[in-house]
């Protein structure tokens, strides 16, 4: 499933090398993980969720032959663990 996930991504985003996807195998279950640059990420979403529902459609096509129930997670790529907020307020002290 990561594999499927991952050529679509790729053709939507504007520099490919900068997309992150990871996967997470339970007894019954698969977890993709898909992180981009913010920039991307309406092009990964799409206008009301269109591709992004696309994506998961197609990801649980491609888990069925393995009778697990396929979830796909998009979320923005941070830049490090100093871009979170709560992280860099946690420093200051």
């Amino acid at each position: 499933m990561k594999e499927v996930v991952e050529a679509i991504v790729r053709g939507l985003v504007s520099d490919p090398d900068k997309i992150s996807v990871t996967q997470a195998e339970g007894e019954r279950s698969v977890v993709v993980e898909v992180r981009v640059p913010e920039e991307d990420l309406g092009r990964v979403i799409g206008k009301h969720g269109r591709v992004a529902n696309s994506i998961r459609v197609l990801a649980k096509a491609a888990g069925l032959p393995t009778g697990k129930r396929v979830w796909v997670d998009i979320n923005k790529l941070e830049a490090g663990p100093a871009a979170r907020p709560d992280q860099a307020a946690q420093g200051d002290e």
